[in-house]
């Protein structure tokens, strides 16, 4: 019986269509992950021989450095303050807020505190920065900027640096705000509260870690909130100076480099299943699936990789055998650095050296989804650096990097969109 060829083409353009359907899915189920899954990590094991077959499966791009893209124009602020947005002091009452859990979730409790303060009329206290453990504290100004915070905000809330003495803790009133409060939200919820104790501290909780963009075309983004989220918050020059040194030691070493978000002892409570989202779906992704999908990108063997790893664990080295300039931040930051910033339990530097090398870095790939993906991202929006690589893995020998582009970048979905243009 013969063959008809217009069915076999059928065939084969049904295929790909359904292969395609499923990595799109893939990369917005990635984008729109909401919690953390807890349970045992399903590593691959990978072992000598099995090595040399899957590496022997990659083919690199041909003539060409790897799948770089440039960097696009560095957007500008949409937002503008107006007459209405303008500080007014309608009271007496302050509101106090602490930075807890890293600078992820960092740039969220800025701008909730921000707005409430605003729509309230009242006076906001600089924060402290509260780590993981209990009495792991710093003070605001150890990480970052205060006069640039109090200088980019004065148009909007005032901010004084400490509660006055006469202020007792007993006349707090301590208020929950779920993240992206808005200003219908404050009236009803916050102002009755506020009113009737004079003063409040805002704990913002996550009912959502996406940040896609909720306003609908042609509204505007709240202005005060996009100037808390994106133009508040500054590094101090010690820090600041201090990553600069870290990113230049990364160029050094290659020109361009990719940031990885891959923490093992994160990977070991997730059970990092598939989707269902389509072939090669999953929630999270280890080392050697991180480095096999980049090899099949076309990145080269000496494309130099940054980890957020705090410190190298055994289960790396697939990832350092295929890339041998792969380092964490042991390996680049200065031996003169390292007592303060390494070498203390404290691990909120750490979280921000991670934070602001990944948003400066030539390509970003998160292996974990959540906020720190999510608000990565949106810092790299801000600078114009829009090689946010999902990963996945690749069925054949070798993929497009552009197929695998963050949602948030390739459908402007993400809420920095309605914050610059």
């Amino acid at each position: 019986m013969g063959v008809d060829l217009r069915q076999v083409i059928a065939g084969i353009l049904t295929v790909t269509m359904f292969v395609m359907l499923g990595q799109m899915l893939h990369r917005d189920y990635f984008d729109a992950a909401q919690e953390k899954v807890e349970g045992d990590a399903h590593d691959i094991e990978f072992h000598g021989s099995k090595v040399a077959v899957e590496y022997g499966l990659v083919r690199a791009s041909q003539g060409t450095k790897g799948p770089w893209m440039e960097d696009s124009h560095q957007p500008k602020p949409c937002w503008s303050i107006s007459s209405s947005d303008e500080a007014v002091s309608s009271s007496e009452g302050y509101v106090t807020f602490s930075l807890t859990s890293g600078p992820e979730y960092h740039i969220s409790q800025i701008t909730d505190a921000v707005m409430v303060a605003k729509h309230l009329g009242a006076t906001l206290v600089l924060p402290d920065i509260r780590g993981s453990k209990p009495g792991d504290e710093m003070n605001f100004e150890d990480i970052y900027d205060v006069e640039k915070l109090v200088k980019s905000l004065e148009s909007v809330v005032k901010v004084v640096k400490k509660l006055p003495s006469h202020v007792s803790l007993r006349d707090i009133a301590i208020v929950k705000v779920p993240t992206r409060v808005a200003a219908a939200y404050i009236k009803e919820h916050i102002d009755p509260i506020f009113r009737s104790k004079g003063n409040i501290r805002v704990t913002t909780y996550f009912p959502s870690v996406n940040l896609r963009k909720t306003f609908l075309d042609g509204v505007k983004a709240d202005s005060v909130s996009c100037l808390a989220m994106f133009g508040s918050l500054e590094l101090q020059p010690g820090v600041s100076d201090l990553v600069e040194s870290m990113i230049q030691r990364l160029k050094k070493s290659g020109g361009r480099f990719i940031a990885i978000d891959l923490k093992v002892e994160i990977l070991e409570k997730k059970n990092c299943r598939e989707t269902g989202g389509g072939v090669g779906s999953k929630t999270c992704y280890n080392a050697q699936e991180i480095a096999l999908f980049l090899r099949k990108l076309g990145f080269e063997s000496d494309t130099t990789i940054y980890l957020t790893q705090p410190r190298w664990e055994s289960s790396l080295n697939i990832l350092k055998d295929i890339f041998p300039k792969t380092f964490t931040k042991e390996g680049i930051m200065p031996a003169s650095k390292k007592s303060k910033y390494l070498e203390l339990e404290n691990s909120e530097y750490e979280n921000v050296i991670d934070f602001y090398i990944s948003s400066r870095s030539d390509v970003f790939v998160p292996a974990i989804p959540g906020l720190f993906y999510a608000n990565t991202v949106g810092k790299r929006i801000a600078l114009g650096k829009p090689q946010v690589l999902v990963p996945a893995e690749i069925s054949g020998t070798s993929g497009l990097s552009t197929d695998y582009i963050s949602p948030y970048i390739s459908k402007k979905n993400h809420l920095a969109y309605s914050c610059f243009c």
